[in-house]
Parts: C-alpha cells; sequence; structure tokens
C-alpha cells in the first residue's frame, strides 16, 4: 500500500502521516512511497489507539443550552450573544435557512450550537412535536476543484504559462474574452477541473487574507532555470507559506542553454521546498511555457496535489465565496467577478459581501455565456449589487433582503467601532503589555534593508537574540532587500507582524497605507538600537519614544553648482512645509543617502524661512553636495510621545 493510500484509509492528511511514520523510525521518501503489510496493520492500529486517546484527553465539556422552544435566526444570535453575520457564516456549513423568522432546522440547530461547545437539552413537549432528521438524510460533501494562483519573480514567465494553460484548454474566440474581465477560468485535465486566478499573486494571498479569506488552495511557484532564486521568489515563498498554501514548483524556461536545474533546487531548499526525488514533499516540474512543454504533466501535479488535500464542498447548501474584481458598468451598473467556493449560486438569490449586499440580475461563467446557476469552485460575473464591494470581500448566500439589511446594519455599526476604537495591532510599544496579557505568544517580523549584506547581518543578531521571557519566540515571516512596499504592509496586517526597515524609507503613500491598516514600521540605522529596542519591549521597560515627525518632502528637479557656496538642490516641495530649521535626509529610490541639516532655503534668491507643497525653491544642504535629478529631500523633526510608560 503506498503512503497517500493509508492517509485515505486513516483519514489523516498525507503530510502528518509522513511525519509520524517517520518519527516512527520508517523512513519513506514521499507520498508514493509503499509500505508492507505488516507495517500498514501496525500503524493503523497505532493511529487509531492514539485519536481515541486524544479524543478523551483535554476536553472541556460541552456547554448545556436548553431549548424549549426552536428559534429562528435572530433568536438563537441573542442566546448565544453571537452576532448575525458571525452566525450565518457557520450556519450556512450545515444547511439552508429559507427566513430570518423561520425556525432553524434541529439538524442544523444541532450542529451549530456543537461549534460553539454547547449540547442541546431539549424539553419533553418539543422533543414531541419535532421530528429529528436522521443522520443519513445529511447531504455529504463531495470533491471539489482545486482554486490555483501563479506566483514568482517578475519575467520568470507566470503570464506565459496562463497563457498557455489556457491555449490548450479554450477555443481561438475564448481566448482573453471574458476571462480578462473575471479574472478567474476553469480548465480540464482528465474530465477534472480546476480553477485559475488570473490575478496578481500577491493580491491572493495578502489583501484577500487580511479580511480573512483564503482565496487560494494551491500556489504554483514559477522559476526561470536559467535566473534561479530571486528577491521576489523569496517574498512569493514567504506570502504562500503565511497563508498556509501548499506550493508546486514549475521550473521555467528549460529550453534555454544556461540553466543548472540541481542548483536551482538546491538553492529552493534553502527556504523549505524540498523536491520529492531528494527526499521532501514539494512537487517540482520542469516546463517550458512558451514551447508548451511539461504544461500536461504540471497539470497532472495539481491534479495529484488536489487529491492529496481532500479538497470538499456541498452543492446544496447557499454560496460561499470572495470578490475578486468589481467595475461599474453604464448600462449593467456595478458588476462583481465571484469565484464561488462552496455551495450552489443561482439566479435570484439575495447575498450579503464586505459592506454589500443584494440580488442576482444575472450571472456569467468564464466562457461569456448567462447561466442560472453556479457550484463550487465556479468563477461568475454578477450583476445585481446595490453598493460598489471590495475586491477580497466574503461573499455569502443569504435567506432574504430582510435578513441582508439587518446584517450589513450590523457590520457598519462594527466597522464605526473599529474606528473609534484604539488600534489592537501589535508594536514595540505595547509589546509587553500584550504578552503580560497572554495575547501573545510570537513576535512576528518583516525585515526589509538596503543591502543584502545588511539584511544577513541583521537577520544573525535576530536569531542570536536570547530572549529572557520564554513565552515569546521571534518569527521573521518575510525578509527581503528593497524597499518597504504594499505587499509587504498587507502580509504584515494579515499576520498581525511588525516592519522592520533598515537603511530604508518608505514612501509616504505606503506611510499612509501602513496607517490605515494600523502597522507598525520601524526604522533603524543601526542595529544594535533595533536588537535593543525588542530586548526592552520584551522585558516590558521601552522608554517613551521621541517620535519623528515628517514636516514635508521635496524632489530635486534643477542642479546648480554655485562658486564658493556649493551645489544647489533646485526643488519642488511636493507635501507638507519645509524649514531651514529642520532636519533633512536625501533619499535616492527608496534608500537613504545621507542625513543632515539644510544649508540654505531660498525663493527667487531670497532667503525663505519655511516653503509650502505647491512651490520652488533653492535648498543648500550642509556638507553634502552629492545630489542627483529625482532625489527626494525629506525634511523631519522629533517630538515627545505622551504615552504611558509600559511596566
Amino acid at each position: 500500500m503506498r503512503v497517500y493510500e493509508l492517509a485515505e484509509d486513516l483519514k489523516i492528511p498525507t503530510k502528518e502521516l509522513i511525519w509520524f511514520l517517520n518519527k516512527e523510525g520508517i523512513k519513506v521518501k514521499n507520498h508514493m512511497s509503499t509500505l508492507d503489510k505488516d507495517t500498514v496493520e501496525l500503524i493503523k492500529e497505532v493511529i487509531t489507539m492514539d485519536k481515541k486517546k486524544k479524543g478523551t484527553e483535554n476536553k472541556p465539556p460541552l456547554k448545556v443550552l436548553e431549548i424549549n422552544k426552536l428559534p429562528n435566526l435572530k433568536e438563537l444570535s441573542s442566546q448565544l450573544k453571537i452576532s448575525l453575520s458571525e452566525i450565518l457564516q457557520k450556519i450556512m456549513q450545515f444547511g439552508t435557512i429559507t427566513s430570518i423568522d423561520k425556525e432553524i432546522p434541529v439538524n442544523i440547530l444541532q450542529h451549530l450550537v456543537k461549534e460553539y461547545g454547547y449540547k442541546i437539552k431539549f424539553s419533553v413537549k418539543i422533543k414531541n412535536s419535532i421530528n429529528f432528521q436522521k443522520k443519513d438524510e445529511i447531504v455529504k460533501s463531495i470533491s471539489k476543484p482545486p482554486i490555483i494562483t501563479i506566483i514568482g519573480h517578475v519575467d520568470h514567465g507566470k503570464t506565459t504559462l496562463l497563457d498557455s494553460i489556457r491555449k490548450t484548454n479554450v477555443t481561438k474566440e475564448e481566448v482573453g474574452g471574458i476571462t480578462q474581465r473575471i479574472g478567474a477560468y476553469q480548465i480540464k485535465i482528465d474530465n477534472k477541473k480546476i480553477v485559475f486566478i488570473d490575478t496578481p499573486g500577491h493580491e491572493a494571498f495578502t489583501t484577500m487574507r487580511a479580511r480573512g479569506v483564503k482565496a487560494t488552495d494551491i500556489a504554483v511557484l514559477v522559476v526561470a532555470a536559467d535566473d534561479g532564486v530571486m528577491p521576489q521568489t523569496i517574498e512569493a515563498i514567504n506570502h504562500a507559506k503565511a497563508a498556509n498554501v501548499p506550493i508546486i514548483v514549475a521550473i521555467n524556461k528549460i529550453d534555454k542553454s544556461n540553466t543548472n536545474i540541481e542548483k536551482l533546487k538546491k538553492d529552493l531548499s534553502k527556504y523549505g521546498l524540498v523536491s520529492e526525488e531528494w527526499g521532501g514533499d514539494t512537487l517540482m516540474v520542469e516546463i517550458s511555457a512558451l514551447q508548451n512543454k511539461g504544461i500536461k504533466k504540471l497539470l497532472e501535479a495539481i491534479s495529484l496535489q488536489a487529491e492529496m488535500l481532500e479538497l470538499k464542498a456541498n452543492p446544496n447548501t447557499p454560496a460561499k465565496g470572495i470578490i475578486l474584481e468589481t467595475k461599474l458598468d453604464k448600462k449593467r451598473g456595478i458588476i462583481g467577478s465571484v469565484l464561488v467556493q462552496d455551495g450552489s449560486l443561482k439566479v435570484g438569490n439575495y447575498f450579503i459581501t464586505g459592506l454589500s449586499y443584494g440580488k442576482i440580475r444575472s450571472l456569467t461563467n468564464d466562457k461569456g455565456k448567462n447561466i442560472k446557476e453556479a457550484g463550487p469552485s465556479s468563477p461568475v460575473e454578477v450583476v445585481g449589487f446595490y453598493k460598489m464591494p471590495q475586491a477580497g470581500d466574503y461573499f455569502q448566500v443569504v435567506p432574504d433582503d430582510k435578513l441582508a439589511k439587518i446584517i450589513i446594519n450590523e457590520r457598519e455599526d462594527e466597522e464605526r467601532n473599529k474606528i473609534i476604537e484604539k488600534s489592537s495591532k501589535v508594536s514595540l510599544d505595547n509589546l509587553f503589555l500584550e504578552i503580560k496579557e497572554g495575547n501573545l505568544d510570537k513576535l512576528k517580523l518583516i525585515l526589509k534593508t538596503d543591502f543584502q549584506g545588511s539584511l544577513d547581518a541583521l537577520q544573525e543578531a535576530i536569531k542570536k537574540l536570547k530572549i529572557e521571557n520564554e513565552t515569546v519566540k521571534i518569527d521573521i515571516i518575510h525578509a527581503g532587500v528593497g524597499n518597504i512596499t504594499e505587499t509587504d504592509v498587507m502580509l504584515a496586517s494579515a499576520s498581525d507582524a511588525i516592519i522592520i526597515g533598515f537603511n530604508i524609507r518608505p514612501d509616504l503613500n505606503i506611510q499612509k497605507i501602513a496607517k490605515s491598516e494600523k502597522v507598525n514600521i520601524r526604522l533603524y540605522k543601526i542595529i544594535y538600537d533595533l536588537i535593543d529596542e525588542i530586548k526592552a519591549a520584551l522585558k516590558g521597560y521601552l522608554k517613551p519614544k521621541i517620535e519623528e515627525y515628517v514636516c514635508g518632502q521635496a524632489e530635486i528637479r534643477e542642479i546648480y553648482k554655485i562658486p564658493k557656496v556649493g551645489t544647489i538642490a533646485g526643488s519642488y516641495v511636493l507635501n507638507g512645509k519645509i524649514s531651514k530649521n529642520d532636519n533633512i535626509r536625501v533619499i535616492r529610490d527608496g534608500k537613504l543617502i545621507y542625513e543632515g541639516k539644510a544649508a540654505s532655503l531660498k525663493r527667487f534668491k531670497e532667503d525663505a524661512r519655511e516653503v509650502n507643497a505647491g512651490f520652488e525653491c533653492g535648498i543648500g544642504i550642509e556638507k553634502f553636495n552629492d545630489i542627483k535629478l529625482k532625489d527626494i529631500l525629506e525634511f523631519y523633526t522629533f517630538r515627545e510621545i505622551n504615552d504611558k510608560k509600559i511596566n
């Protein structure tokens, strides 16, 4: 018997079984390894006993919920003290609710309350008046097509691979048609469907994950055989791992002469992607997207990985999914591209998504055809939104518009409260408080530096950091060279991580996004300052910080060299207000070049005390003349924050 067959019999993940076998001294390379009969019987016996043991240990007793009358959705929400929005999301896993005012069927009620740690005690009267649904009447889930996102470094062939897959599965008339608008499409391999999300890879893992939605079942990492592991390759791996999504590696451009596939596999192994032939569990397929080589083998690998994941869905329940894209059409109104993940979506259904709701007026599939119904893993265009939703919003069918309006009002109130309430996002300033209150057992960091040498030194310093408080570990979830990007901020938001910047400066747009997402960005020039601050935060005596305040930024558009004076930067003030008394730093391509003071500030050859945004000026910098066109001059000062000291 093969490993994956035994995993199916035992109803446990294949990876978990491989780990268990190796732990017990039974060496297996991958899911295709063969086990003899005696080993199979022994493993079955051990795991079955272990399951029974775990089932009785550390299991909290269920609370009792007395039921004298079958409740409707609103009544149950009140009894369990759970919002309608949350309870509806759970309830749809077990069956259909036709109205907010109708009684919840007994079988659905029993499943639902168990999810929240309750068991039902029915009164004698209600026991005699209701029919209990038999177990075999409950509809079971069926296998569903996997949802795939293709990720990787720029120019490694992601788009070419998508085009190659699409062309082998659709006609010429369909290529580039509805797919470009819908953001996803289906293909078939051996009569099995596979769904590809045709949106930027990181968006599927960050923006959507930040809203609590898992958009992807499997990630296909494209790595060029002639180029190897590059910065965005590492970034893509970290984003997929943070989202807990399995990775299949597509080694592309094997038709090139200057390839070294063995070196590439060795480099990938440094990031936890070890090929099966090397004893790991990562599927790696060699392809040439340009010449259409190995594409079928890659699709077969995706199909095999999907079988191992045992993806399930119930087409007989109301639809749940995510919004991939949105747009406004002058004739048809708001149109949303929806990926149905579970259940079935039908014309006429009422739905909620984010802070929007609506009624399905029309459905269009990925081939551009109008349809009446879409099942699990179906990408569709939906017309019928009353308000524009956001990409990444969770989409769910509801019984009627009455319930939809109640839930949307509830969500709008929650959104207002979130804005009013103080952010609970972790920062170095509130770190000890979070540890003390038991809310934190891991400090997650994203590291971005100016050069690879700085990154290596920083990672090494953090690894060597001895934490006296053993209840908290430090986890570097992503590290890279270059300026802080929007995907870094969204990953930090989704993972509740702190971004550490070393010798770099995020631009104003990134700072605004970080502020909006309540992400803590800490910037350093000296490694020891960073290490000391983390130590201090963990120990609980981080001093009240002196906050840096950016007064304004100017862009160098002309350079003048004046004898006996030096180099003058003819500049345009982009934002804020700059002053000669402020500190000044020179930023080039997101990297810090110099810090000092302004030597002079002039308007039309006259000295100026300050210059506002939208005006031109001449700026001289003390002891620095190596300026270039397009350099950003950032003016800043310091101010004390009146936060309380953490003890």
